[in-house]
């Protein structure tokens, strides 16, 4: 089974952008999945929940969602978001992520990516 691995900025849109990230992957992605996310990402969002500005209620959002869709929370031990992405992902992994460096290190090592087009849906 295929694994979608949400980056922090992705878990983000829907409190930004108002966009329904799991309809939307639900969409992109035309078998079995499940959707994980790294201790290291929830880390990155409890920290940004705190911030009283547009960011930090999207990260409360971000957090919300994480426990209602059961989403996976692997443990990390890098604090660096990136670099663990990079070190765990597998061809059955896809990443969702809006981060255009880590998507270009990731598509050099042939891995799939999910990201945002248009500030309007997300592309495969």
């Amino acid at each position: 089974m295929k694994k979608v691995l949400l980056d922090t900025n992705m878990l983000m849109i829907p409190g930004q952008f108002g966009i329904d990230i799991f309809e939307e992957i639900d969409k992109l992605i035309n078998e079995n999945y499940e959707l994980v996310t790294l201790s290291s990402v929830i880390s990155e969002l409890r920290k940004i929940s705190k911030k009283k500005s547009k960011d930090g209620r999207a990260a409360k959002v971000a957090l919300e969602l994480v426990k209602h869709k059961n989403i996976a929370v692997i443990s990390s031990k890098n604090k660096n978001v990136d670099e663990e992405i990079i070190k765990i992902v597998d061809k059955n992994t896809i990443v969702a992520t809006n981060d255009i460096e880590l998507e270009r290190i990731l598509k050099n090592k042939g891995i799939k990516t999910i990201y945002l087009r248009s500030k309007k849906f997300l592309e495969y």
